[in-house]
């Protein structure tokens, strides 16, 4: 959910400019009362958000770290443990849209309100799942649920948020994110080492249960929202306008390559490292996912080096890193194993970084919708690398789980290449017209 923490960011860009294709009737927002720091209500909203992001992305991944344990439990396979991390990846992937139309109709706050509460629900119910079966449909509800989340929270700071302290606001919010995921597993991972998987799910959901209760006494009420009225022929027209837009595809399909091999790595790493030659225990390979921070170093770094090697040679750097750390990721040595992680996490973090903002600024109308359909992309990737890697590794180790990392990062040189040739073939097009 790294995930979610630098995706999100995107979504601002599109909820500052809502699209006609959803609120047709909304009146302009005021921007009279809106928050900046130093002004009343601006820190408890920043405390609020940050509170719904470390609960949401707690809850999204807590049971990533637990997997070997999960499967043992349940005398599964790799790959059926893996559907309770996908499950989850894969709902909240195909419930953003909608949801984030709803919150245009019956409010941001109103919806985070909701999401959190039912997911939080399900949480606590989580750890008394009676089979891999409910277990797994317990997760796909959880994951709907917090698919109110993201881009309600998005619009929610665009709206309430004066623009200059605006990036300020967001990027509390997505360490909230990174925190909520990082923190979940591994308390998952320690709590499990000592008490079971279960009770370590019981942990995450009450965090992310305090984490709820901050967020509905903390968050204010919404001053600049004006409702507006559904209108899902023109958010289906919308839409169908950005898919049928070749350059937002190819990065929609960016996006949910890297977090193929994203998804597939920190799914099946704990099954690699609870076995020999490593036997790490539970805590250990909870503590693992500490990488994560990383990619917080990478994605604030994708400005930089795009402006240095522009969007696609940003692109090629970073499935270079990629591909480098899933190599050096073969070998027995820990140290090599860890510092493929990083590789991993660095390249991942700066390509996801890269495809999400220019989703943005390719789009010039429904930038809040064609940041909806980039989320939905990353967590398809993120479902389909988790459950392909959990097979993958299931049928032929490790070595296996790195081939799927190595022909998606291949599909994303693929990609950025024709994108390359394209865009000189327009350039030379150009040529004789500007004659």
């Amino acid at each position: 959910m790294p995930p979610a923490d630098t995706g999100a960011s995107t979504v601002v860009v599109g909820a500052s400019a809502p699209s006609s294709s959803v609120t047709t009737t909304a009146a302009p927002a005021s921007t009279h009362e809106r928050l900046e720091p130093g002004r009343p209500g601006y820190r408890r909203m920043s405390f609020a958000l940050f509170a719904a992001g470390v609960a949401a992305f707690a809850l999204l991944y807590s049971t990533q770290a637990l997997l070997p344990a999960v499967s043992a439990s349940f005398d599964a396979t790799a790959g059926q443990a893996s559907w309770t991390v996908s499950a989850a990846t894969g709902a909240l992937a195909l419930f953003v849209l909608p949801l984030s139309a709803l919150s245009e109709r019956f409010g941001r706050r109103q919806m985070m309100t909701a999401s959190l509460a039912i997911a939080v629900l399900v949480g606590l119910l989580v750890p008394f799942a009676p089979s891999m079966g409910a277990l797994i449909a317990l997760r796909a509800v959880q994951g709907a649920a917090l698919a109110g989340l993201p881009a309600s929270a998005m619009a929610y700071l665009a709206e309430e948020v004066r623009p200059k302290a605006l990036i300020a606001a967001i990027g509390l919010f997505v360490a909230g994110n990174s925190i909520g995921g990082m923190s979940g597993r591994i308390l998952t991972g320690w709590v499990a080492q000592a008490w079971g998987w279960r009770a370590a799910l019981a942990a995450v959901g009450l965090l992310a249960l305090a984490c709820a209760v901050a967020f509905h006494f903390l968050i204010s009420k919404a001053k600049n929202f004006r409702p507006g009225s559904l209108n899902p022929k023109a958010l289906a027209k919308t839409v169908a306008t950005h898919l049928g837009n070749p350059l937002l595809v190819r990065l929609y399909a960016i996006g949910a390559l890297f977090m193929t091999v994203f998804g597939a790595v920190y799914t099946v790493i704990g099954y690699r490292l609870v076995e020999e030659p490593f036997s790490l225990p539970q805590g250990v390979i909870g503590s693992i996912f500490l990488v994560y921070l990383v990619g917080t170093v990478s994605s604030a770094a994708a400005g930089r080096l795009v402006a240095r090697l522009g969007r696609r040679g940003a692109l090629y750097l970073a499935v270079s890193t990629t591909a480098a750390g899933l190599l050096l990721s073969l070998a027995d040595q820990l140290a090599a194993v860890l510092l493929g992680l990083v590789l991993i996490t660095a390249g991942f973090f700066a390509g996801h970084a890269v495809a999400s903002s220019s989703v943005s600024r390719t789009a010039t109308e429904g930038r809040a919708q064609a940041s909806a359909l980039y989320q939905s992309a990353y967590y398809l990737g993120s479902s389909a690398g988790g459950t392909l890697g959990a097979v993958a590794f299931h049928a032929g180790g490790w070595a296996a789980t790195v081939a799927l990392g190595l022909l998606a990062v291949l599909g994303v040189v693929s990609i950025t290449l024709y994108g390359t040739r394209v865009a000189r073939a327009e350039r030379r097009a150009l040529v004789p017209a500007t004659r």
